[in-house]
């Protein structure tokens, strides 16, 4: 499990029943500390009741008092979350939706669930000798714990969390972790063995969030970045990041660069690589255009903008390929500049490349793209009837700078994977602007990412430069600049946004539905295609969220775990108490092994 914000570590049986009631839906559930000390209690909701589940703690291991036995408290959860969970009479119990608890703190050097090894890992790899980051801890939940790297060795810090007051195990208490981070920043720790002194220089922020909480993370990155260069903010810092790591995409780009493809190029340097490259069937097999994976391999095709004597070349990809869909993200001339040549007809108009004949049927323009059914009939192939090609012309994007309104970015997304969804067998979406990286990587990100919290929900982790990343390995320069990667996130946080609310109005009661003002589902963009809705409301198919009925239950709560097929496999991180405020015990190990788990137990 990427994220552990189930855990509610100061509410009792009552609050949690008024919470999981006032804000949950069937299968919302979360864990607590139980009355008894050390055991935990898991709080599901069912219909209009709630369901509480004791976890016991022996001190080695988790369970439900029978059944399974985990090494911690989110593998359990986990799998419970994976496998079904019966009452004694045989009704299900689901764990469905996470009701999460808030993070300790928004600054970016909170890494939220990393195991301890995972921690060394990366500040030994990518952090320098002063570096810090929290976590939380995996061993006992609700505790955190400060991880250092001082002296190219890694030290683990406990932070305790008592009466919602932190600590490192006695002395000073702190309101906040914040608080907590600063005050030792200003008064390091010292070392007991040694007598070393342990300094916070400079925090490790992690890249990874929660989505829902991307607001909070957009606000901390508008802030300075704690570097050498001031006025630069944290977009500034992470983006910096990335090109410093491009040059670990040393890929060969020999096909683009060869003396016979040059002039192919729109732009010199932007070649694609050896390895993702699109080659082209027949004659020639070059042209400018990668493959990008997605949720499934070769899900877009980025390329650039067409030359004159490529239209042909990109045409034979389209049909090649089966692509049904094309985002143009561009316009055909911008600033007084040839960006991308016009490969397709005037409307109702026929024009023919060598043996592709494509036709325009139809053209509909809204403020922010053009859209136009294309048809595209190969002579040399015996078809009976001609391919639909749907193309959306962006137009949204200014040559230097944002779109101003993200709902139409979002917006045009979902039109574009309803086209691909209800086509026959396509190929990749094929997405180009000018050079085929910027904008283009943008909109590639920005749907990798949506289609990731449509899957997995708005309570899952994503990695925005990790995606970045991602496609730069695929295709050399995706996301080109500073504002673009920025952009990614604004777009993000205003999907979260839009499904929030969309949300809220779904779990009002019908009354006070009938009367609300927030948006109803039609598509997550904001007003950008309304009127475009309207025009072709018959060319369109919009997709509806289908409820699946929980089973009827009844007031027996006694639990049956399931059987199990098999163990996951434990975690290694175990964490211990410091008995002095400043002083760090060296033999303090993140990652002893946890104690042998009992053979497990079947349910009779």
């Amino acid at each position: 499990m990427t994220s552990r914000r189930w855990f509610h570590h100061h509410i009792n049986g009552q609050e949690a029943e008024q919470l999981l009631m006032d804000r949950g839906t069937n299968g919302s559930f979360l864990c607590r500390p139980s009355s008894s000390k050390k055991d935990f209690t898991l709080s599901v909701r069912r219909n209009d009741r709630v369901t509480h589940i004791k976890i016991q703690n022996n001190g080695e291991y988790y369970d439900l008092y029978g059944g399974e036995q985990f090494s911690t408290l989110s593998e359990l959860i986990q799998y419970y979350m994976e496998h079904d969970l019966h009452e004694k009479n045989g009704e299900l119990i689901e764990l469905k939706y996470p009701m999460n608890s808030k993070d300790p703190t928004s600054e970016r050097w909170f890494h939220g669930h990393m195991s301890g090894k995972d921690a060394e890992n990366l500040l030994m790899d990518k952090g320098k000798n002063g570096n810090y980051l929290v976590r939380e801890s995996i061993r006992t939940p609700g505790d955190y714990v400060l991880t250092i790297r001082s002296d190219d060795n890694v030290i683990h810090v406990m932070i305790r969390n008592v009466n919602e007051e932190y600590d490192v195990g006695g002395g000073k208490k702190f309101n906040t972790i914040t608080e907590l981070v600063d005050y030792y920043k200003q008064n390091p720790m010292v070392e007991s063995k040694f007598g070393r002194v342990v300094h916070l220089k400079q925090p490790f922020n992690a890249t990874k969030i929660t989505a829902s909480s991307i607001g909070d993370r957009v606000v901390e990155l508008q802030k300075d970045a704690n570097t050498v260069i001031q006025g630069k903010d944290g977009f500034w810092e992470e983006f910096e990041q990335l090109q410093q790591q491009e040059c670990k995409h040393r890929y060969s780009r020999n096909i683009g660069l060869s003396a016979e493809n040059k002039h192919k190029n729109r732009f010199k340097n932007i070649v694609p690589f050896d390895h993702t490259r699109v080659i082209l069937l027949g004659e020639s097999d070059y042209i400018n255009a990668s493959y990008i994976d997605g949720e499934s391999e070769h899900e877009y095709i980025a390329t650039q903008g067409c030359l004159e004597e490529t239209i042909y070349d990109f045409w034979r990809m389209v049909y090649q390929e089966n692509s049904r869909v094309i985002l143009m993200v561009t316009r055909e001339i911008e600033k007084g500049k040839s960006r991308c040549a016009k490969y397709w007809p005037d409307i109702n108009c026929t024009i023919q490349y060598n043996n592709f004949h494509i036709s325009n049927i139809e053209e509909l323009e809204t403020p922010h793209f053009i859209y136009r059914e294309l048809k595209l009939i190969n002579e040399e192939e015996n078809e009976e009837e001609a391919n639909s090609i749907y193309h959306y012309q962006y137009i949204g994007w200014p040559e230097h700078g944002i779109p101003s309104n993200v709902g139409s970015v979002i917006g045009i997304l979902h039109d574009i994977n309803l086209k691909q969804k209800y086509s026959n067998y396509p190929g990749p979406i094929i997405i180009h602007c000018s050079s085929g990286v910027g904008r283009t990587g943008a909109f590639i990100v920005i749907d990798i990412l949506v289609k990731i919290l449509q899957k997995q929900g708005m309570d899952c982790e994503i990695d925005i430069q990790k995606t970045v990343q991602h496609v730069r390995s695929q295709r050399p320069g995706m996301v080109q600049l500073e504002a673009q990667y920025k952009f990614i996130y604004l777009a993000i946080a205003h999907y979260v946004e839009m499904e929030h609310k969309l949300k809220q109005r779904a779990i009002l009661p019908n009354d006070l539905n009938k009367k609300s003002n927030l948006p109803k589902r039609v598509d997550p963009c904001l007003d950008s295609s309304s009127n475009f809705y309207e025009k072709v409301e018959n060319k369109y198919i919009h997709s509806q969220r289908k409820v699946k009925p929980l089973p009827a239950v009844n007031s027996n709560t006694d639990i049956t775990p399931p059987v199990p097929e098999r163990r996951p496999k434990p975690l290694v991180s175990t964490i211990y108490p410091f008995k002095q405020e400043t002083v760090v015990n060296e033999e303090i190990n993140e990652n002893t092994p946890p104690p042998q788990i009992p053979t497990r137990k079947k349910v009779s």
